[in-house]
């Protein structure tokens, strides 16, 4: 009898505002960390730059590259590993770090492999995946730091690093599941042929300043498989995943 048993997926989990509560108090202490790096860039030499000129080259840099780190690279010969360090020294996470329960009960009901595929540098999500006791339940950590194609930093929405991660793994892009909270990733995600998860219970503002507000309702997009509310929904969902 043939086997028509379908392989097991390879998850792709996103940590800040998917795997724990990053907006609660992390979000802010890293924001406030880059306002004045960037202040502090932009400014003159004896001043730092304004407030509204921080917002305005964060938000710029963010709609442009997809990462504010970025746009302080290309235009501002930033090294990315000081910007990364300097804005995620945010002291001791024992008090910062909130998630809800379970999630290593989750994790091991899901059939295949995962790997963390993070925005964020390897010790700021090492240290948070040790408070979140969640670090066995992965195969790979990637972080920001290991996102470079042909020597260039390409995080998250890049669909060339997408692309290089599926060949490094040996994945085909259809067996892929990514669990995201940004819909840009998401988005990217689907139009190489992964699997996508929408998680928005975390999600405070729609931009990186928190300046504009998310919508009363959140819809769906096209490009979004699955939106749920909480990672703990997956197993429930995981037939429309198939």
């Amino acid at each position: 009898m043939p086997n028509h048993t379908l392989p097991s997926p390879v998850w792709l989990f996103d940590l800040d505002n998917t795997l724990h509560d990053a907006s609660h108090a992390i979000f802010p202490a890293i924001s406030a960390n880059m306002n004045t790096y960037i202040a502090r860039v932009l400014g003159d030499g004896d001043a730092p730059a304004s407030q509204a000129h921080v917002d305005a080259a964060r938000l710029g840099y963010w709609k442009r590259y997809g990462a504010t780190l970025l746009g302080m690279i290309r235009h501002h010969s930033v090294s990315a590993a000081d910007f990364l360090h300097v804005t995620h020294d945010i002291g001791a996470l024992d008090k910062l770090v909130r998630a809800e329960k379970g999630l290593g009960t989750l994790l091991r009901r899901l059939p295949g492999r995962k790997i963390l595929l993070t925005n964020a540098p390897t010790r700021y999500s090492t240290e948070v995946m040790r408070h979140l006791g969640l670090s066995r339940h992965f195969a790979h950590h990637v972080a920001i730091e290991h996102m470079h194609v042909h020597r260039q930093l390409r995080p998250k929405p890049s669909g060339l690093m997408l692309r290089r991660l599926l060949r490094k793994h040996g994945v085909a892009a259809r067996r892929c599941i990514l669990v995201e909270d940004t819909l840009a990733n998401l988005k990217s995600a689907s139009r190489l042929g992964l699997r996508t998860v929408w998680v928005t219970q975390y999600l405070r503002m729609s931009d990186p300043i928190g300046k504009a507000p998310l919508p009363r309702t959140l819809k769906r997009p096209g490009y979004v498989d699955v939106k749920v509310k909480s990672v703990r929904q997956l197993p429930a969902r995981l037939h429309r995943l198939r």
